[in-house]
């Protein structure tokens, strides 16, 4: 599997089987993100059989079942901080859904451990990714959004190249909060884009920005400049 046809693949899953994940796979996963933290200056950390962050109440009326395995998201604080978080983190995610895992970004329907993993004096945890085998494959939400709701052209070109469309398209497909996809790719000449967020009343907009960045890039399948 690509990681074009990861995207494709990829739904939210809150429910897993009670299956343990083999070890090879967990290696693969810590290598991901070793990788990961040294080329994006994040500070991911892999947290196995841990069954209490989503045995809560919170979690259980968020319908998660069979959680023990996530990713604790944490990097930089700020905007920016969590736009990596959010690109480097889906990474992941596509990473895991190579691996025949599933996964869901958790805002806030877990139980915070702080014990669980190291957090700087600059750094926060931003969210986490639950995962394992799933107990479904997910479906995928309405795209609330189209092409012409998230993209603007300010280059010389009368249309959007081919690749920008498919950037754009892989971006609709990202995960965001509530689905609330509240990002815009603009177009500049010499093959430059540029990524806004935009203002959200939930927040996790510039996390968002960051997974729909992940996804533009795979789509795009060029060389582009991001501004």
């Amino acid at each position: 599997m690509t990681e074009s046809e990861a995207i494709i693949a990829r739904h939210s899953v809150r429910q897993y089987l009670d299956k343990p994940i083999e070890a090879e796979k967990i290696e693969a996963i810590q290598e991901s993100i070793d990788i990961c933290n040294r080329e994006g200056g994040v500070h991911i950390q892999l947290v196995t059989n841990e069954p209490k962050a989503f045995s809560s109440l919170i979690a259980k009326y968020g319908r998660f079942r069979n959680v023990s395995n996530y990713i604790a998201v944490v990097a930089p604080k700020g905007r920016q901080g969590s736009v990596s978080a959010g690109y480097w983190g889906e990474r992941l995610v596509l990473a895991l859904q190579m691996l025949d895992l599933r996964t869901c970004w958790v805002g806030a329907s877990y139980k915070k451990d702080m014990s669980l993993f190291r957090i700087g004096a600059d750094e926060e945890l931003k969210c986490v990714i639950s995962f394992g085998y799933g107990a479904n494959d997910g479906v995928q939400h309405p795209q609330k959004r189209t092409i012409a709701d998230v993209a603007e052209n300010k280059s010389a070109a009368a249309d959007f190249p081919d690749w920008f469309v498919q950037g754009v398209e892989a971006a609709l497909l990202a995960p965001t909060a509530v689905n609330q996809q509240k990002f815009k790719f603009i177009l500049h000449d010499d093959n430059r884009v540029e990524a806004v967020a935009k203002f959200s009343l939930i927040g996790y907009s510039h996390l968002d920005l960051g997974i729909a960045k992940c996804h533009f890039e795979v789509g795009a399948g060029k060389d582009f400049a991001w501004i």
